[in-house]
């Protein structure tokens, strides 16, 4: 009998924690509101992140699907899905992007060098290459979005879910350089590669399903899973050779952009 009760205060105990940490995941994320009393814990936000995208791109899916029942031109519905998650993320990861932009446009010299890019990054000014990168970002998804006719609700979630889980990789592989950031903790959750080895597990699967349940074609379900991959292994190592490893700012940017490419490789074979 006691041997019971301590199962189940511990199952309690793990659910109420699993709780507060999914709660500061979308806290820490997105703008959405939650209840006043709630209880909010940050130090396993990353490991919740998948399903954070994974709400995300439900919201921009529902959007999406609203808007075209409504008649409203694609390219329209473009603008306005992609400019819907900038609001619900609060621009996170858009401003990661302009930082790393701003730094990266620093050039290295010597030895310095990379701690001037760090600087550059910190900055809350928005410089001129940030501006760029922004700009060229929101028109890659813009226009990649527009050219998708189909799949759109699924390839919405795609991007956020894969975007996030290219963020959790780079937080697991390469070493975070700033000890006092706010993305510090993140390396406690996801302490190696291992720790996101079975989010990408069930991504692959959760693919191979709707691939045979034929929801989506083969080819589809295929660059889905070949883009998500290699576009968020290559924006993290691209950041890491750049910098020697990432900061919260890098994170952002590979959330971006690691969506806007996967937007563009689902655009192949129309």
């Amino acid at each position: 009998m006691d041997f019971i009760l301590t199962a189940w205060e511990r199952g309690e105990q793990l659910l109420k924690s699993s709780w507060a940490n999914w709660n500061g995941s979308l806290t820490f994320y997105t703008c959405l509101p939650l209840p006043l009393g709630w209880p909010i814990e940050f130090r396993w936000a990353a490991r919740w992140v998948l399903f954070v995208g994974l709400l995300i791109g439900g919201l921009l899916a529902l959007a999406d699907w609203t808007m075209g029942q409504m008649g409203m031109p694609l390219l329209l519905v473009s603008v306005l899905v992609v400019s819907l998650e900038i609001l619900i993320t609060g621009g996170l990861h858009l401003d990661g992007v302009m930082d790393t932009a701003d730094g990266l446009a620093v050039p290295v010299w010597d030895e310095a060098g990379v701690s001037r890019r760090l600087a550059a990054m910190a900055d809350s000014r928005m410089g001129a290459f940030g501006g760029m990168a922004a700009i060229a970002l929101l028109l890659i998804k813009v226009s990649a979005l527009s050219a998708l006719t189909d799949n759109r609700g699924l390839a919405l979630i795609a991007m956020t879910v894969w975007g996030r889980w290219g963020q959790q990789w780079a937080i697991a592989r390469y070493p975070y350089l700033k000890p006092d950031g706010k993305g510090a903790f993140h390396q406690v959750a996801l302490p190696s590669v291992w720790s996101v080895l079975p989010g990408l597990v069930g991504l692959v699967g959760i693919s191979l399903g709707l691939g045979s349940l034929g929801w989506v074609t083969w080819p589809w379900m295929g660059r889905s899973v070949v883009g998500g991959i290699a576009s968020s292994l290559i924006m993290g190592a691209y950041f890491n050779r750049k910098l020697g490893g990432h900061t919260g700012d890098t994170y952002g940017a590979v959330v971006e952009w690691t969506e806007a490419f996967l937007l563009c490789v689902l655009t192949i074979g129309g």
